[in-house]
């Protein structure tokens, strides 16, 4: 599996993302890359819905209906609405079990 983390230069959840992912994992075997996205063609291109777009093989499991790829803030809602700049660790590790990564 490959997870890719989208961003906007100087991103202040870029680091928080990828943290909470790596602890999401919990060992499984998977590829985490970290990529800045500088314009809206790029965002286009890759499929961000806001800084930061968390992708699984290429997948946003957090967009919702409707939503239009853009070089913008994203925030995410937990399951009693607090928001946050990224998903929690229980939120990421439904969607990463959803994937089906493999243990190590």
């Amino acid at each position: 599996m490959r997870i890719t983390v989208l961003t906007v230069p100087g991103c202040p959840n870029a680091v928080p993302a990828v943290e909470r992912v790596t602890v999401a994992l919990a060992g499984r075997a998977a590829e985490v890359v970290l990529v800045e996205v500088h314009d809206q063609e790029q965002a286009v291109a890759l499929g961000m819905n806001g800084s930061p777009t968390i992708l699984l093989d290429g997948i946003d499991p957090f967009a919702a209906a409707g939503v239009v790829p853009s070089v913008s803030c994203r925030l995410f809602r937990d399951a009693v609405g607090t928001a946050a700049g990224a998903p929690s660790e229980a939120a990421l590790r439904a969607a990463i079990d959803g994937v089906g990564v493999r243990d190590l």
